[in-house]
């Protein structure tokens, strides 16, 4: 499965919202490649953040 989804698919699966660290050891990809889908996925409107550096699905 594509990192980017599977980013996706951690953050609509928790509660709570994620940081990058978090979403790095569940779906286990380097941190530098989960900063990098995080920016794509912020630009795609697809994640929000209520507070700095934790995010959440929309």
């Amino acid at each position: 499965m594509d990192a980017k989804i599977q980013a996706l698919e951690a953050m609509k699966k928790e509660i709570v919202p994620l940081n990058a660290g978090r979403i790095t050891e569940i779906t286990k990809p380097d941190r530098k490649v989960v900063d990098k889908i995080m920016d794509e996925l912020k630009s795609g409107e697809l994640i929000f953040s209520l507070k700095r550096c934790f995010w959440q699905a929309k």
